[in-house]
């Protein structure tokens, strides 16, 4: 089942949408992030497991596909931890996909 959260990325002054698409099925337990995005995103496996864990929701050792569309936008750091989460929570049946679709998710980092 697919699952896509509206996010944004930021490019300079410039916003662009990003849809974070999520599939999670059966199969050997994996994780896999494409669309373009950093070492940072990539990193993102244990952030994103841990957060879920610890806010009491359940964590299923599934196969899990993220894509970052568009593809063609280079995506960087943490900020879309909270997209994926949301995206995997979707999927899992622990957060209602009608309320999602409504917002646009974006974790803004204050340095």
């Amino acid at each position: 089942m697919l699952s896509i959260v509206k996010s944004m990325s930021l490019q300079g002054l410039d916003g662009y949408l990003i849809e974070v698409q999520v599939d999670v099925s059966a199969g050997m337990p994996s994780w896999q992030i494409v669309g373009l995005p950093d070492a940072g995103i990539k990193e993102s496996m244990e952030r994103v497991r841990t957060a879920i864990k610890n806010s009491n929701f359940e964590f299923q050792s599934r196969k899990i596909v993220i894509n970052l569309a568009p593809a063609n936008t280079r995506k960087e750091g943490s900020f879309f931890d909270l997209p994926i989460a949301v995206g995997i929570l979707m999927n899992f049946g622990q957060i209602r996909k009608r309320r999602i679709r409504k917002y646009s998710i974006y974790r803004r980092v204050i340095t």
